[in-house]
């Protein structure tokens, strides 16, 4: 297995307040969120983003962290499973000039939706059965995608993210590590079906023969 690291350490942290956010929500929000259509990253806050748009500070500081910890350069590629409307992958395109990016997401939406440059390279589709060939890509990434599906999905996905990564991987979960993190998850989560212990999410890897690198979502 790989390791257990912070790639998003740079990633603005929100400062929403949980407690407000556990009392507003409801099962008929949570299930218009996993919808994924326009409610979900152009609707109300309380059944997603409640906007979705482009902002260079979110994912252009977390882009050279990858890019030193893989030693990404323009000869290699990089899938991002769960890419939205393509945000991230247009700041590694544009700070590692030559690289190849794709992306697949399960919302027609979003990739309808794309960020302006990164239209030709999304494409809908499940991350239970990407549309690739084996090794496929250097480097995949998944961050707060997978534990949307329930437990047997995850553990079809993460076989599917080690079966076209040819070099590396990378995944982000909800996950928590104490009673304390865990009550801020149930709180802060909206669309995902599996949540588990750190160490619960290690035992799905060996199921799922997971062999990259991983770190945890905690609010």
């Amino acid at each position: 297995m790989g390791s257990e690291i912070d790639l998003l350490e740079n990633y603005p942290r929100t400062k929403r307040n949980l407690d407000e956010r556990q009392e507003q929500k409801t099962e008929e929000d949570r299930a218009t969120a996993r919808r994924f259509d326009r409610d979900f990253f152009d609707g109300d806050r309380r059944t997603g983003y409640g906007g979705f748009h482009y902002h260079p500070r979110f994912w252009q500081p977390v882009v050279p962290t990858f890019r030193e910890f893989y030693g990404l350069t323009g000869d290699h590629s990089l899938l991002d499973v769960g890419c939205a409307k393509g945000f991230m992958l247009k700041d590694f395109a544009e700070a590692i000039p030559g690289l190849t990016v794709s992306g697949i997401d399960v919302s027609e939406y979003a990739v309808e939706n794309a960020v302006e440059g990164m239209e030709d390279h999304l494409q809908v589709a499940d991350a239970r059965e990407l549309p690739f060939e084996d090794d496929s890509f250097d480097l995949v990434v998944s961050i707060n995608t997978l534990h949307n599906f329930d437990r047997p999905g995850v553990v079809t996905a993460l076989s599917e993210v080690q079966r076209v990564s040819r070099k590396w991987s990378f995944v982000v979960l909800d996950a928590y590590r104490n009673e304390e993190e865990r009550r801020r998850i149930e709180a802060w989560n909206l669309t995902a079906l599996t949540v588990l212990s750190a160490e619960g999410w290690v035992k799905v890897f060996d199921e799922a023969g997971y062999e990259g690198d991983y770190y945890w979502f905690i609010p």
